[in-house]
């Protein structure tokens, strides 16, 4: 099956239909599914932040303070064109402390029901451009393309659903954290249906992540997004590198056959994430290596994992992107690719790219809207997080407040 075979899936019209997003969440609450995703989420959500890793403990020293050529003063001029535009409600919904717990309260569902962040669909085309144009000050070209492409496909889906109202191009969330600063940290969010950016930015440095990217389906077929699609090239990169393997290497790093049942660990399809561990939420997880690891590779493969590396942080500018190339490839000894599923043209599949200073999921879902009741090309799920403590760039936070600390101490001893 192809990622333009969604067709036969598209519910009858209606299905989905509702009055408001917030009549939609509120609605879908009240059924048992939904009810525990959220409850599971809150019980996520109080424990204290300390990062995915592998056994619960974060290893020490992998990140450190440095210039990486970041456009922070395109990315300050955009955040205060912005600011500008907010008036003191919208301000108070949108503007948080740089160490705001409230980092961690992204989601990836359609479900309308946070209380703070500027919901760009109920503002004002001037606003909602300025907010865009700090995304787009912030990104690479071609990142800035794909989040875009994530939130109009969004808008496709809706339309294939009769569900405009909840499902459209604009239906996500704006946050600001900190002080728009050329020096101090501060930083953005933009999160919804299959969409999710946390960037911090300190001085010249820049962390991107958590990254959600998705789309049900991800390929638009008819009207003004005709032709355009996504996830082709990590889809393509990931199933080049597989069948490139041995016999022996593929036996490796397949950690089961089957997507749905068959040899899957027990436990490990879960009724939301399906097959992803690190999406929302799972700030602390603990997932241990699996699959194949790096140091096995011939010198052609190991290019061939760091080019489908690339795929995923090709959001990032150009300065920060080359830096963490170079923070990846410091640590390819200690990276690890696994595989779940099939290697046929038609075969849907998950792989994970997993060290200690990256972790890339890739994910063909079974329908959440549309109705194929097992994994499909056409809806794709992909998330990149920083382990052992650097997401929404924390572990490069606290290392800052370390050397204010120490420079004032210095300072007044002095």
């Amino acid at each position: 099956m192809s990622r333009a075979d969604f067709r036969p899936f598209v519910p009858e019209p209606g299905e989905v239909a509702a009055v408001t997003a917030r009549a939609h969440a509120e609605a879908r609450l009240q059924l048992p599914r939904p009810r525990q995703l959220f409850a599971e989420w809150t019980e996520l959500a109080a424990a204290p932040f300390r990062g995915l890793t592998t056994d619960g403990q974060c290893l020490p020293g992998l990140f450190s303070l440095q210039p990486e050529d970041a456009p922070v003063e395109a990315m300050v001029d955009a955040a205060h064109s912005l600011l500008q535009r907010l008036d003191s409600t919208q301000r108070a919904r949108t503007c948080f402390p740089v160490d705001s717990e409230l980092w961690r309260r992204w989601q990836n569902t359609e479900l309308y029901v946070e209380r703070h962040g500027l919901r760009l669909e109920e503002v004002a085309l001037p606003l909602r451009e300025a907010v865009m144009a700090l995304a787009r000050a912030s990104l690479s070209g071609r990142g800035y393309q794909s989040a875009r492409d994530v939130m109009r496909l969004n808008g496709f889906l809706g339309e294939l659903v009769g569900a405009p109202a909840v499902l459209n191009e604009w239906s996500y969330i704006f946050c600001l954290f900190g002080e728009p600063s050329r020096r101090e940290p501060w930083g953005w969010q933009l999160f919804g249906h299959h969409l999710s950016l946390n960037c911090l930015v300190i001085g010249h440095q820049m962390v991107l992540s958590p990254i959600f990217l998705g789309a049900e389906p991800a390929y638009a077929d008819v009207g003004p997004l005709a032709g355009t699609q996504l996830f082709q090239d990590q889809e393509h990169c990931g199933l080049t590198l597989m069948r490139s393997l041995s016999a022996a290497q593929q036996r490796r790093a397949i950690v089961a056959h089957s997507m749905m049942d068959g040899d899957l660990p027990p436990g490990r399809r879960h009724f939301a994430d399906q097959l992803h561990l690190g999406g929302a939420y799972q700030d602390n997880r603990i997932v241990p290596y699996e699959g194949l690891a790096a140091t096995t590779l011939s010198a052609v493969q190991q290019r061939d994992l760091l080019e489908l590396i690339g795929r995923y942080i090709e959001p990032l500018p150009a300065g920060p992107r080359a830096a963490r190339l170079r923070q990846i490839e410091r640590h390819l000894a200690d990276t690890h690719f696994c595989w779940i599923g099939g290697l046929e043209d038609s075969s849907a599949f998950y792989y994970r790219v997993q060290s200690p200073v990256i972790f890339i999921e890739f994910d063909q879902h079974a329908g959440v809207f549309l109705t194929n009741q097992v994994p499909a090309k056409f809806h794709v799920h992909t998330i990149v997080r920083t382990p052992n403590g650097n997401d929404y760039g924390i572990d490069l936070l606290r290392l800052h407040y370390q050397q204010a600390s120490h420079h004032q101490s210095h300072t007044h001893t002095g």
